[in-house]
């Protein structure tokens, strides 16, 4: 079937940021294991609302995500040294994960009683996967504070478990959007059909412009990604936005992807010229078809990526053409945006002094004043709380992010990642696309995809 369409990459093609992981993104390798951790002298007390470790020193260590520069090593050891300023008698060692392997890393740990003492990650791990099987600690004392009590609702909300309990406390967030290369779509005579200062586009108006762009000689103009879970957020939200579907119910209990309209965007996304499902490439092995110019556009962008400058200008593609960030299209004028939020879990290893530890460590890096606003910026996202501005002020990408805190973060929609069996229900869901891409029907491949992911929830509960 001419859906199935593979774009040939490398096995050694190289990935950059964080921004389709998790809900969020893929990443380059892990970084090697850290050293074991050196003891340090006591100090004065920590921070209010904060636990003091017992004893003089404490290790602990910190496993974290590729969530923007927190998977780089340079960055972290700084916001390290700025903790130790304050706390030298807790050490901390990292470990980098990748959203590749990462999770099987964390998983093997657990099994062999050797977990992390933090994690840096979202919801959907920490809250909906370990925090639901009862191995993290419940975090609420952190949020009776200022801090906590000035992070938007909806955030405090994706963190809180069914139990009630906190099993992450919260650090940044972002809205996930899609990309288009302007140049190309000039060329092809499809800016008529984009509204630019707002981002936006109608669903017709979507397909007509992927029909010029595809009409003007672009074949690959863009991608149903679908070799495995990475960047699946843009997946997601294209199809649902397309004619006003969803991914699960409002109460979360139930996924409703066999529903009228995403059988509808599925079948219109088949039929159309250009969009190819391609089982060869996940959402980050897609950005850089996209950068490189195979791709007109990207189901899987963020302000991350949209500030990105490793191999051209921030906003641009690898030849110069600029990036127009793009609300995903719907049919009535509301486009919902998958959100990413991230933060800090802690495993319950049996050890109260470096329990205490990692929450001082939290504590620390969230709600310092200063450290605060450089921990937010080291993600190149958003903070949690409105009332953390100027984190991106004077800046070289302050209008970037401006733009994005403007006309995207507003459109985020539902977080529903937190739902029980979540991971099945991600593997469910890139299968479905590929058994579609194949020629499957899509009416029968959605119900697979509902009976499997249903029952996933039932085996969580």
């Amino acid at each position: 079937m001419k859906k199935l369409f593979a774009l040939g990459l490398t096995a050694t093609m190289v990935l950059s940021l964080a921004a389709c992981g998790g809900d969020t993104g893929t990443t380059s390798g892990n970084a090697d294991k850290a050293q074991e951790e050196n003891k340090q002298p006591a100090t004065e007390e920590i921070a209010d609302n904060a636990v003091a470790p017992t004893g003089d020193s404490t290790s602990i260590t910190l496993w974290t995500y590729p969530v923007g520069g927190w998977g780089d090593s340079a960055t972290v050891d700084s916001i390290i040294t700025n903790f130790n300023e304050a706390h030298p008698e807790i050490s901390v060692t990292v470990e980098y994960l990748d959203y590749t392997n990462g999770d099987d890393q964390v998983n093997t740990a657990i099994e062999g009683g050797q977990a992390p003492d933090l994690v840096l990650e979202g919801p959907e791990r920490l809250v909906a996967n370990w925090g639901a099987k009862g191995l993290m600690v419940d975090l609420s004392e952190l949020f009776d504070t200022k801090a906590g009590e000035e992070m938007y609702g909806t955030v405090k909300a994706a963190c809180q478990s069914s139990d009630g309990a906190y099993y992450e406390y919260p650090l940044c967030m972002v809205a996930h959007c899609m990309a288009i290369n302007r140049d190309v779509f000039e060329a092809a005579g499809a800016m008529q059909y984009i509204d630019e200062e707002n981002h936006t586009w109608s669903t017709e108006d979507f397909f007509n412009a992927v029909q010029a762009v595809y009409d003007s000689g672009f074949q690959n103009v863009g991608a149903i990604y679908c070799s495995g879970q990475g960047g699946d957020q843009g997946t997601r939200a294209l199809i649902n936005n397309l004619y006003s579907g969803t991914f699960t119910n409002a109460d979360h209990t139930a996924y409703t992807v066999d529903s009228e309209a995403n059988i509808k965007a599925l079948e219109a996304l088949y039929a159309q010229d250009g969009i190819n499902f391609d089982a060869s490439i996940n959402g980050g092995e897609e950005i850089t078809l996209f950068r490189n110019g195979t791709l007109a556009m990207s189901l899987c962008w963020n302000a991350a990526q949209q500030t990105n400058a490793d191999n051209s200008a921030a906003g641009t593609t690898n030849d110069g053409s600029t990036i127009l960030p793009m609300l995903f299209p719907s049919d009535d004028g509301m486009t919902e945006l998958c959100g990413g939020i991230w933060g800090f879990g802690i495993f319950d290893n049996g050890d109260e002094a470096k329990i205490a530890a990692a929450k001082t460590f939290i504590d620390f890096v969230c709600n310092d004043e200063t450290q605060g606003v450089e921990s937010v910026k080291a993600s190149s996202y958003f903070p949690v709380r409105p009332t953390m501005t100027g984190v991106y002020t004077n800046t070289e990408n302050a209008d970037i992010m401006d733009e994005f805190a403007v006309y995207f973060l507003p459109s985020m929609g539902d977080y529903y990642q937190v739902v029980p069996g979540w991971a099945t229900a991600r593997t469910e869901w890139w299968n479905m696309l590929q058994r579609i891409g194949t020629g499957g029907d899509v009416t029968t491949e959605t119900a697979t995809f509902v009976t499997n992911a249903n029952q996933a929830i039932a085996d969580a509960q």
